[in-house]
């Protein structure tokens, strides 16, 4: 069922991208969401003094897909925000979540046990805690408080720019798609051999690309161009369903059954150089017919 409810948003300093302060009117916690540079301007704050869990976040290498998080909990959120702003480099953006009337030091230690198992099981981002903290004792009603306050994290981390905890929903399932006849059905993308044959052949998924929204819904099937020195489209696979994949507006294509490889490959030939350095989309039945690249896209 459906779980409606309302939050309010209070920007202190007017800036819709810096500090943000995020309350939800039938509950007691609050989140803080602000970039790091904004720490300095946010840390006075008294409420920050009391326990509570806070999720780091940021691209520890510009070639990550994924972000990188680091999930922990404090007694004196303050004191350990400080330490981590001094040692932790990867992150540039921060959430944290108190409660002066509702959070001890248990407390806090049972949502962020839960945190780091939700991020293991999502697998949507590069987890930098080192080992899973193992589950604290509490008693069986402070567990259904605390479970109250994880569902309110897990509504909120999204509006507030965090997706990372969010189960992958199929976002577009295309053989439920009417298309017609020749609109463009099939995307090609191309693959290093390393990715293909670890990605594309051995887990039956693309992933990190992007896709146009006109054709989320029509994309049922996915070709492979592998470069150099195949240089060449070799496997073509049908897509059961697409999910977003990571931060950055990129998705996540899963295979229907394993990738056939193509009797006659369509080899790059006198395509214009650069063709096929991004993913292409074409009509399945010219697909089936091309000799070279080129007459994927006449």
């Amino acid at each position: 069922m459906s779980n409606p409810f309302t939050i309010r948003i209070y920007v202190p300093e007017g800036d819709p991208e810096g500090i943000r302060i995020i309350d939800r009117l039938s509950s007691t916690g609050i989140f803080f969401a602000f970039p790091r540079t904004k720490w300095n301007n946010l840390k006075t704050r008294k409420e920050l003094t009391n326990a509570g869990i806070y999720i780091l976040s940021g691209y520890a290498s510009s070639d990550d897909d994924l972000p990188t998080i680091y999930v922990g909990q404090a007694d004196n959120v303050r004191n350990r925000m400080e330490q981590h702003d001094k040692n932790k480099d990867f992150w540039d953006k921060a959430i944290v979540f108190v409660s002066a009337n509702k959070l001890n030091s248990a407390h806090a230690k049972w949502l962020e046990y839960a945190l780091v198992k939700r991020a293991q099981e999502v697998n949507q981002s590069i987890l930098e805690n080192g080992n899973s903290p193992q589950e604290p004792t509490i008693s069986e009603s402070e567990r259904a408080d605390m479970q109250v306050f994880l569902n309110e994290i897990y509504q909120t981390l999204p509006l507030a720019g965090l997706r990372a905890f969010e189960m992958p929903k199929t976002i577009a399932r295309p053989e439920t798609k009417q298309v017609s006849k020749d609109d463009k059905d099939t995307i090609i993308v191309p693959a290093q051999k390393d990715g293909f044959d670890r990605v594309f052949v051995g887990q039956n998924a693309w992933w990190a690309i992007r896709i146009s929204g006109g054709m989320l819904e029509k994309i049922k099937y996915i070709a492979a161009y592998q470069t150099a020195p195949i240089s060449a489209v070799t496997h073509i696979a049908s897509v059961e369903r697409i999910e977003p994949y990571g931060e950055e507006g990129k998705y996540k294509l899963i295979f229907s059954e394993p990738a056939k490889e193509l009797e006659n490959p369509i080899p790059v030939a006198d395509a214009p150089r650069g063709m096929m350095q991004s993913i292409r989309y074409t009509n399945h039945d010219k697909f089936k017919t091309a000799k070279k690249v080129a007459e994927l896209f006449e």
